[in-house]
């Protein structure tokens, strides 16, 4: 044991650390020209056998490897920065604040620590008689004394390295020797899925016994901050997000080239690859500890409890929403908070009911007791929006009853009629288009008067249609508002006494509506993830074979011909997806449907003409809306979106007088007789825009853009540069490119980075500088002479190649180029394909926090990478598909949409959009609203108000036939401006935000992503089934060039 009082004894004289450790797992606090006052003084985290709660460390071996230290006694000196040196540059000086806040917060975090252990642990444990048992005690604070521990000893080494921070100013290195041991992980693993168990442990306590719950109160009254046992025990599960927030800090203010650099980007690695196995397995817990406060409210005699204990249940989503019942008229009849669960294959819906004492709510949180009301299986559910005219059901052999409603009418009139919630809205639609029909009948006859007048003739029946279409529009806009936050789900019912089936209604109102697009996402990749394919889809090697929830993986959707003719056997070359937005898109339509645009696949016939397939993704299942012919296969293709500050120009001037100079974004084709076509990417009419032919007519291998050129690597090892133009066209291709060679064999790939290209030619990567193309440095990624660099991916500061031989992916650093990491695949996919030893890397991608890698055998494998600024170094097994391709995987895509942030906005947002509009002083008033039925009902409604202002028509001929007096001279203005429209909140219409609760969290959201990827190759296999006896039929044969996509949850 070390003393405290010997540290006062003895003075810091060099760098206190922590080192390498040795297979045991075991760390030193090192001091360099220092011996250690005592040899043994180092951590141990105890063994698993000293607790109730079983410890997840990795064997007890390891866990014995460390002998037990009372760090929590020693009292090392406060770390300080000392008086800031004269010279500083400005981002140094931010680096000297950031690690201030570095050391103000861990020493914040240590001191919350110790609290948890002196002012709970050791007062429970003493107290006589007993508030909590001693067992109970090792549950509620297990591992508390082993963080900090290890936070102890990184606070001394964090004390070093402040003491000589303006002689080094190196902080990276630390946090990865602190927090990359598997000790770390593994003692937060424990306190993290304790949690649960450790918080429903003290809520029992608190309703129970009076003694703890007087206990908790008091010591929270005594503290400093007011700060309850829960605020101070959830503070580990924040910890590395703040470390990570920080470190961020850090590593943009540390320029590049400075030693720490690549230190904190792999610290910043460690930490993320740390902070997401800890939000996983408290996710995990989470899931658990719902299912099984579920299952205590089900009878264990029942079917439903069956279902929940086997253990084959996984929860996808889990919300509180409020269940609605409206009458005929559309008026709320009542409204209750559900506990809504969607599971893998089942949706439950419960009562909350909360019991016990309400002011225990705020020293530990709540949780509630559930009374199950109804479950059904997720196949059989159906979610219909307003206005969805039934097709998803057969409406005249279904009785529709509503969820709450008393009784059902059995009319022959009603059982066609469904009521979707509140059907005034539609009523009201149906009454303007027979509206619109009569003013068309009396445009007609208008027509055919033989007198003219001036407020009688067609320019005014005209703008009486105008105006008509346009209340329609607003009345379809508030049909779209009530979707926003209002979910309908259409769940099977037992049949009537004829046998008829019967449906029940049930109506939820969601907090807000990005929660509205979670649910109907969800529920649609739930259903796909119930199909055969994906049951399951993936496999995780290194746990047995073991299979992964199909939902928290990418889910097969669909296999698709990648092309519309198949008399010619044609191969594929390329794909790119090509981002369009669909204004017609109903708001659940978004949540279902494929990432929006149009997939461009290209490919051809050796020695023979090209072909190019455009796909529509405005729905669930893609479809072929236009093909056309080339004149040669197709080698590349390269999006190239419109830049941001283009797009800002654009919209600033669109009253510009020449709309023909607007640039739009634009699509690139490589062929292989050297063409490069270039075509709009929206317009579908597939107009070419420009043409050029490569230097020497060589095979156009490879298209990349950058801000500065376009790039084509060719087969002679040439590397071709077309400038940026201003005008409607991005390149000038009409001009001769600059050329730059590479090497003497083909320039297989191309990578555009912020400040330089990267192209490969034989085994040799060459730098150049992005804007002037000069060459900077080369390496050698490979060191047989014979292999060529293929693929070249990047994620944070790291690049990932393959090889056109061999198992093996690298990792390159961006910035000093250095070799980091080499990953065989081989031995990821040997269970899948026993005795297959030659295995090659055909295609590579990065996406959302994953590394997709296609085979030359069809597997694809999936491999985690962190997603932050740091080192996409790979530390996990990673997953392999079971559904993969006959051939090679020849290309893999991703298609990504940001689905419009209108679609997000609450209505009183919506609402508050025009009010600011017309709240400018313009100098035009409102026209008073006619004294009729209508007008009263407007006014009634606080400012539901369409303005509508027709026309002027002053100077057409023939008397006025008018009531009303003609407006003052001053009113022109008024009269002469065209029409125009405002929409107001509805203050009182139960059909808008009925009880909505916003969320604070999602105030500052702006968009979703969409994402969906896609794999190119010949036909289509599952690999979980022998051969030739897959369970569906595959829509391709196996040699057909086959599209699978994969979708993945929205992100939001």
């Amino acid at each position: 044991m070390l003393p405290s009082s010997s540290w006062g004894k003895r003075k810091l004289r060099g760098r206190l650390g922590w080192v390498r450790s040795d297979a045991r797992g075991v760390m030193w606090a090192r001091q360099e020209g220092l011996h250690h006052p005592h040899p043994n003084a180092v951590i141990r985290c105890p063994s698993s056998s000293s607790s109730s709660v079983s410890c997840s460390g990795d064997s007890e071996e390891e866990d014995m490897g460390l002998l037990e230290v009372s760090v929590s006694d020693i009292k090392p000196p406060a770390p300080e920065l000392g008086p800031m040196p004269e010279g500083l540059s400005p981002q140094q000086v931010v680096r000297r604040h950031i690690l201030g806040s570095i050391v103000q917060s861990e020493g914040s975090y240590v001191e919350s620590l110790k609290r948890i252990l002196q002012d709970y642990r050791n007062p429970l444990m003493e107290m006589e008689p007993k508030a909590l048992s001693a067992r109970k005690c090792q549950v509620v604070f297990f591992r508390v004394k082993e963080i900090l521990h290890c936070h102890s000893m990184f606070q001394i080494a964090l004390s070093s390295r402040v003491a000589e921070w303006d002689s080094t100013e190196k902080i990276g290195d630390l946090f990865v020797a602190s927090f990359s041991k598997s000790m770390v992980l593994d003692v937060y693993s424990d306190y993290v899925n304790n949690f649960t168990s450790a918080m429903s442990i003290i809520k029992k306590a608190c309703l129970t016994k009076p003694a703890f719950l007087e206990f908790l109160k008091r010591r929270q009254v005594c503290s400093p901050d007011r700060v309850t046992l829960y605020g101070l025990m959830v503070k580990p599960i924040q910890r590395f997000p703040q470390f990570i927030l920080l470190l961020q800090d850090m590593l943009k203010n540390t320029p590049r080239g400075h030693p720490d650099r690549l230190s904190l980007q792999l610290a910043l690695t460690e930490l993320e690859t740390l902070a997401e196995k800890l939000n996983e397995q408290k996710r995990l817990a989470d899931q658990v500890a719902e299912i099984q406060q579920l299952t205590k409210s089900v009878s264990d005699r029942s079917s439903l409890n069956k279902l929940l204990t086997s253990g084959q249940r996984q929860l996808l989503l889990c919300e509180t929403l409020t269940e609605t019942v409206y009458g005929d008229r559309g008026q709320l009849i009542k409204s209750k908070e559900r506990r809504v669960f969607l599971l893998n294959d089942m949706l439950v819906c419960a009562n909350i009911n909360f019991k016990g004492q309400l002011e225990i709510s705020s020293l530990v949180p709540l949780g509630p007791k559930y009374v199950v009301k109804w479950n059904t299986a997720l196949p059989q559910v159906q979610v219909v929006e307003v206005g969805q005219d039934g097709g998803t059901y057969d409406k005249d052999n279904v009785l529709i009853q509503h969820a709450g409603a008393k009784k059902a009418s059995t009319s022959g009139q009603a059982q066609n009629k469904v009521y979707l919630g509140p059907p005034r809205l539609f009523q009201e639609l149906q009454d303007l288009q027979k509206d619109l029909a009569v003013v068309e009948q009396i445009t007609l006859l208008i027509s055919t008067l033989h007198g003219t007048y001036q407020n009688l003739n067609m320019t005014v029946a005209q703008d009486w249609c105008l105006a008509l279409q346009r209340l329609m529009r607003v009345k379809e806009e508030e049909i779209h508002s009530a979707n926003k936050c209002r979910l309908r789900l259409l769940l099977p019912g037992k049949p009537d006494k004829s046998g008829r089936p019967i449906s029940f209604m049930v109506v939820f109102i969601t907090p807000n509506p990005l929660s509205k697009i979670s649910w109907v996402n969800r529920l649609h990749l739930a259903k796909i993830g119930l199909r055969e394919e994906n049951q399951p889809g993936w496999l995780c090697p290194d746990e047995d074979k073991k299979s992964k929830a199909p939902f928290w993986c990418p889910i097969l959707a669909c296999c698709i011909p990648a092309f519309s003719s198949r008399a010619l056997s044609l191969q594929l070359g390329a794909l790119v997806h090509s981002p369009v937005n669909c204004p017609l898109l109903g708001f659940s339509a978004v949540s279902t449907s494929l990432p929006q645009g149009y997939l461009w696949v290209g490919g051809g016939q050796e020695g023979a003409g090209g072909q190019v397939e455009i796909f529509s993704l405005n729905r669930p299942s893609p479809r072929t809306v236009k093909s056309f012919p080339l004149a040669a296969p197709v080698l590349c293709m390269e999006y190239i979106p419109e830049l941001e500050e283009e797009a800002e120009s654009r919209d600033d001037s669109r009253t510009a007088a020449d709309p023909s100079a607007t640039v739009h974004p634009t699509i690139c084709l490589g062929l292989q007789d050297g063409s490069i076509l270039l075509y709009g990417s929206v317009d579908t009419g597939t107009q070419c825009l420009a043409t050029c032919r490569s230097p020497g007519l060589q095979p156009v291998l490879c298209l990349r853009h950058s801000p500065f050129h376009l790039l084509a690597g060719l087969q002679d090892g040439t590397l071709a540069a077309y400038p940026r133009t201003s005008g409607g066209v991005l390149w000038d291709l009409e001009s001769p490119p600059v050329c730059l060679t590479v090497g003497p064999g083909p320039v297989r790939t191309l990578l555009s980075l912020e400040d330089a290209v990267w192209a490969s030619c034989g085994p040799r990567v060459s730098v150049l500088e992005a804007t002037t193309l000069q060459p900077q440095q080369s390496f050698e990624a490979h060191q047989d002479e014979a292999v060529s660099v293929t693929h070249m991916v990047k994620a944070g500061s790291g690049v990932w190649m393959a090889f056109s031989s061999g198992t093996s992916i690298r990792l390159f650093h961006t910035e000093t180029l250095e070799h980091l990491q080499e990953i065989n695949i081989a031995t990821r996919t040997t269970f899948l394909l026993p005795g297959q030893k030659h295995l090659c890397v055909t295609s590579l991608l990065i996406c959302q926090g994953l590394l997709w890698v296609g085979t030359d055998q069809g597997v694809i494998v999936l491999l985690p990478v962190p997603r932050l600024e740091g080192i996409p170094k790979i530390t996990g097994k990673g997953m392999v598909s079971l559904n993969g391709h006959c051939g090679p995987v020849a290309f893999l895509a991703v298609a990504t949409s940001i689905l419009a942030p209108d679609i997000l906005r609450s209505d009183q947002e919506e609402a508050e959009g025009p009010r600011a509009e017309e709240d400018k002083p313009d100098g035009q008033a409102h026209e008073p609203v006619p004294d009729s039925h209508v007008g009263r009902e407007l006014t009634r409604k606080k400012g539901i108000l369409l303005q509508y202002r027709l026309r002027s028509t002053a100077h057409l001929p023939g008397p006025l036939l008018s009531m009303r007096e003609p407006a003052p001279a001053d009113g022109a203005a008024l009269e002469h401006s065209e029409e125009d429209g405002s929409i107001y909140e509805m203050a009182d219409d139960p059909d808008v935000w009925v009880r909505s609760r916003p969320c604070a969290r999602d105030a500052h959201r702006k968009e979703i992503c969409s994402v969906a990827i896609i794999s190119g190759g010949q036909g289509y296999r599952n690999f979980g089934s022998p051969l030739g006896s897959s369970g569906r039929p595959a829509p391709c044969g196996e040699t057909d060039s086959t599209l699978l996509i994969w979708q993945v949850p929205l992100m939001l």
